[in-house]
């Protein structure tokens, strides 16, 4: 029921301020970007090709929104923008004369209508893993939930190689008119159509980079701009982030699902000639249910795990750090420390030359829920001093 008015809520303020706002979307070229994990780097790749093809261009991602010119923070722990600050962010980059917008959209703002009236000329999916299952239920109806992007979109981005995504897309959408990307299956746009030499480690940018040039060739960019601009690209704050080299090399990523993990590590492990520490906790108050999955996850390729905080609010963090720890087979080298500044001088006390230390979870936030209180935290200004 609560759920309910929520929605409903959400739907009529989205009508008034589409009203409220002269309805900017329809005067205006949208690219929505959805998915589990890869979603702000999608739309930061889309935004540097759409600037570097010299559009007029503004963006909203879970880092910051970039509109007519200026620089603004898109909230705590918050990736889509409520729907007013949508509709007024898509007026005021109308009023600057931008002809492009680059959105990041998530499964709660489908879901509670906060995009409603954004008529998206290019809707983009990049994957479907586990995550915000308290709130849809089950992992059907998040498939659903992200796949409803294409509802208001004219052309669909998929990710081919998501079998389960591509296969639902199909039975929702038949007459959907849509380009594929992928790595292995028989995508339209694959490395073997647009080759590709990132910045970037890991082959999760590669999927990323392939979807921003799929939804650039239905905008009519041409692949000789497109490709420069995903390769100059050198990075995101909070994504890979690398804080320091060496001795010790330090990475700050905002992975906080079992998959984002699972590839993250995957990435930093086959350039760590010591060992891998991870540092890691998990929300509280959101998806339980993958706690055990993001333990299994690290513990596949990390060899010392340090379990901590991450916005436990009002949830006992005790409680999450064992749930996370069940899915970490006990030949694992696990810490526990709630406190996160703790964490971090703990994992840079164990790491000696050579090894890699990445603390994942927050990436650009900076701030700590705790209760109901916000805390100023960052994990690299900690890391940058700490390590200093």
């Amino acid at each position: 029921m609560l759920r309910s008015l929520k929605r409903v809520y959400h739907l009529l303020l989205a009508i008034c301020a589409n009203i409220w706002f002269g309805f900017p979307g329809r005067k205006l070229t949208v690219i929505g970007v959805t998915g589990t994990d890869g979603k702000t780097t999608t739309s930061t790749m889309i935004y540097h090709i759409l600037k570097r093809s010299k559009k007029h261009v503004s963006m909203i991602t879970s880092v910051q929104a970039r509109i007519a010119g200026k620089i603004y923070d898109t909230g705590f722990h918050v990736t889509t923008p409520g729907a007013w600050q949508v509709q007024r962010y898509l007026r005021e980059a109308l009023r600057h004369g931008d002809t492009h917008v680059v959105l990041e959209v998530t499964s709660h703002a489908l879901s509670q209508s906060r995009v409603f009236g954004v008529p998206f000329d290019v809707g983009v999916i990049t994957n479907v893993t586990h995550e915000h299952l308290d709130w849809h239920g089950t992992f059907s109806s998040y498939i659903q939930t992200k796949l409803s992007l294409f509802a208001y979109a004219d052309c669909a981005v998929i990710n081919r190689d998501d079998q389960d995504l591509w296969q639902t897309f199909l039975r929702m959408y038949p007459k959907k008119r849509y380009v594929t990307y992928g790595i292995f299956s028989k995508a339209d746009v694959s490395p073997k159509t647009h080759p590709l030499k990132l910045q970037l480690p890991g082959e999760f940018n590669i999927y990323n980079a392939l979807a921003a040039c799929a939804a650039a060739g239905i905008l009519g960019i041409d692949t000789k701009t497109m490709l420069a601009a995903v390769c100059d690209c050198t990075g995101i704050p909070g994504r890979m982030e690398m804080i320091q080299e060496a001795p010790v090399r330090i990475i700050v990523d905002f992975a906080h699902t079992p998959n984002a993990i699972r590839n993250a590590l995957h990435t930093v492990k086959k350039m760590t000639k010591g060992k891998l520490i991870h540092v890691f906790g998990s929300a509280g108050l959101r998806d339980a249910s993958k706690r055990p999955l993001m333990g299994e996850a690290s513990a596949a390729y990390a060899d010392t795990i340090i379990l901590t905080e991450e916005d436990y609010r009002t949830e006992n963090v005790d409680d999450i750090i064992d749930s996370i720890a069940q899915g970490i087979p006990d030949n694992k080298t696990v810490y526990r420390e709630p406190d996160r500044k703790k964490a971090v001088m703990l994992a840079l006390s164990l790491a000696k030359k050579g090894d890699t230390l990445i603390v994942t979870g927050k990436g650009h936030e900076r701030s700590l829920c705790r209760g109901k209180t916000e805390y100023p935290w960052s994990d690299q200004e900690e890391l940058r001093r700490l390590s200093a």
